[in-house]
Order: C-alpha cells, then sequence, then structure tokens
C-alpha cells in the first residue's frame, strides 16, 4: 500500500486530507508524540513527485505512467545496528539524512547496473516511537537530496509505508525503465572481454574502518594532515555515490555484461564469472591507484589499502565486462576474461580472500 489514506476528495492534493491553511499543532519531539498521520503531513512534503506520478500518495497502491513496458524493479533494506551505527566508535552520529541519501544510493545503483533509468520509489519505514520526529524529516531530506545530488531528477516517490518496530528499518523498492540499449546482465561476459570498472573503489570499506575506529587510537580529528581525505571516505560510506548513467553508457558501449559493487571486488566479480561460465582475472597492478589514494587512511589504521579495493563493499561503482578496445571513457580496465572453469583468479592464482556476506558469522 501507497502511504495511508483517507483524502477527502474536495481537499485533494494534500495526501491526509488537510484543506490550505490547516496546521499541525502537535508534540513535535518523537515520533509517538506526533502520531502516524500528522508525522506524515510533514515528511510527505519534503518528498518530490515527478511526471510519472499517474496516482501517487493517498490511495492503496502508486500508479506510474510510463511508456516503455519493461520496467525494472529492486529493492534494499538497511537495518539499524546491522547496516549502520546509531553512534559509530569514532564519534560520529547518524543522521536521518545519512540513512536516507544511503537508502536511495544503493538502490539507483542496481538500476544503473542494468542500464535502467530510475522513475519512481517506494518507501517503507519502520521505527520505535521514541524516534525524534527531526529525525525522521531529516531521513526524508536525504532522500530528496539523493535523488538531486545523485542525478536522478524525475524520479519520484510514490508511495510506501510507516510501521512500528524495535529498531530503524528502511526498505526501499526502486523502479526503472529501460531504452533499447537495455538491460545488460551478469551474465554475458565472453572469454577475450576486458573487465572493467567505474566509480570508487575501496573508499567505503575505508569510510567504515574510520568510523569503526576509537578516538584513542586514531581518528580523523586527530590527523589534521588527512582530515579532508579521511571525511571523503567517511562520506563514501554514509552518503555513497553510484555513477548513475554510466550503466546506460556501458551498454551503448556494447558491455557484454554489468553488475554493480556492493559486496566488494572479489565477491562481485566472482558472481560475474559464475554467472557468465567463465574464469575472470583481476590485475591488481590496475588498481593500485585506488589503492594509493587510500593509503593515508591504511597507514593511520594500519592497514592493508588493497584488502580495501578487494574485499571493501558498498562503493556502488560498476563491473563490466567489454570488447578489448571498447572501454568507454571514465571505465577502468582492471582484468581479462578466459574460457575455463567459472571462477576468480587475482593476478592468475585464486584468492581466499572474500567479501560482504549479511549472513556470515
Amino acid at each position: 500500500m501507497t502511504f495511508p489514506d483517507g483524502a477527502d476528495p474536495a481537499r485533494a492534493r494534500d495526501p491526509l486530507g488537510r484543506a490550505a491553511g490547516d496546521e499541525l499543532d502537535v508534540d513535535q519531539g518523537r515520533v509517538g508524540g506526533l502520531g502516524e498521520a500528522d508525522l506524515l503531513a510533514a515528511f510527505l512534503p519534503r518528498l518530490p513527485r515527478g511526471a510519472h506520478d499517474d496516482v501517487g500518495n493517498g490511495d492503496d497502491a502508486a500508479v506510474l505512467r510510463i511508456g516503455d513496458p519493461r520496467v525494472v524493479a529492486t529493492v534494499d533494506t538497511l537495518v539499524q545496528d546491522l547496516d549502520y551505527r546509531p553512534v559509530w566508535p569514532n564519534g560520529r552520529v547518524t543522521r536521518g539524512h545519512d540513512v536516507g541519501f544511503k537508502g536511495v544510493a544503493q538502490n539507483l545503483s542496481d538500476l544503473n547496473a542494468m542500464a535502467a533509468y530510475p522513475i519512481g520509489l517506494l518507501v517503507s519505514l519502520a521505527m520505535p516511537a521514541d524516534t525524534p520526529v527531526d529525525w525522521v524529516l531529516s531521513l526524508a531530506d536525504g532522500i530528496a537530496d539523493a535523488i538531486h545530488t545523485l542525478g536522478a531528477e524525475g524520479c519520484s516517490v510514490a508511495g510506501g509505508d510507516l510501521s512500528g518496530a524495535r529498531e530503524v528499518v528502511l526498505t526501499i523498492t526502486a523502479l526503472g525503465r529501460l531504452d533499447d540499449a537495455g538491460p545488460v546482465l551478469r551474465s554475458g561476459a565472453r572469454p577475450g572481454d576486458e573487465i572493467a570498472v567505474i566509480g570508487r573503489v575501496g573508499e567505503a570499506a575505508a569510510g567504515l574502518a574510520l568510523l569503526e575506529t576509537a578516538p584513542e587510537s586514531g581518528s580523523p580529528p586527530g590527523a589534521p594532515a588527512g582530515a579532508a581525505l579521511f571525511e571523503e571516505l567517511i562520506s563514501a560510506q554514509l552518503r555513497p555515490r553510484p555513477p548513475l548513467g554510466a550503466g546506460a553508457a556501458a551498454a551503448r558501449a556494447g558491455a557484454h555484461a554489468l553488475m554493480d559493487l556492493s559486496d566488494g571486488m572479489l565477491r562481485d566479480a566472482e558472481r560475474l564469472a559464475r554467472a557468465s561460465g567463465v574464469r575472470v582475472d583481476l590485475d591488481t597492478a590496475r588498481l593500485a591507484g585506488f589503492a594509493d589514494r587510500l593509503a593515508p587512511a591504511a597507514a593511520l589504521l594500519g592497514a592493508d589499502p588493497m584488502h580495501w579495493c578487494l574485499a571493501g563493499g558498498e562503493d556502488f561503482g560498476l563491473l563490466a565486462a567489454f570488447t578489448p578496445g571498447t572501454v568507454p571513457a571514465g571505465f577502468t580496465a582492471i582484468g581479462s576474461v578466459a574460457d575455463g572453469a567459472a571462477e576468480l583468479l587475482v593476478d592468475g592464482r585464486p584468492s581466499t580472500t572474500t567479501g560482504w556476506d549479511h549472513f556470515a558469522a
């Protein structure tokens, strides 16, 4: 269902049935004191609507008007204390804006990986009654900011749901449209192809390591020489920037396979290899430029920057397979595809390092 209905047709255009000039006279402190209807009245105006909205918030389901019948759909969830910490060990407080932004980014990245253009989002938010209203409204602002900042103008929030829960759980479903170039699947890599990447590599993992570092063992504020870089790396974790449009560009360039980098280069490249039934070999020398950027953070934390590049997740870049000589601008060739057993190699050898697994011990 969409956000709760109850609108009076005579007072349309307000999803809660309020006439122009109606004002809220409620406790603005906590969600439980505000109540669902009044929370929505404050929450919904912060979210964008688009040209594809035929029936939006206020009915039992959204209706989106699109010309092409091929629609791409994806869904992702962020769970408090699993996907983010309200307060990180280094002292950083996670704002609602961060959670809203990241929830949108990870969904739009999936659409990007299918060479699709985003047209609509469905947002489901569950939370405790004592959640601060300001935090929830900040989350709405983060959703809107991500749509604008990432270049997804025209993508609307078409509906969703609110519910109570023991912790904050944000689930977003994203809908996209395909043009004649898409979709590009992860199963199309061919022997002889080049493997290429676009977007950030290892930065979200470096940012996570900084967030997880207690102040007494070293933190960005204690190292002013690298403070600007460290803040960029932390931002890469909290507010990732998938290269939207790169998927469609890859499709137009003739990409044979495409997928987003969400669980780490190694895990995702192995998925591409297995789906395509080919051997993928990554060349760490071609990743050296990405690792060099992470070197100051790695030195601070005593870490290996190449490990972040290979095993770190949540950069939300794209991994693609192209015919040699056709890798488009913006992509960096980092490996090759060969015939043989469906497996992943690193510098010609099997790797024991893996990426993120939601259910690993």
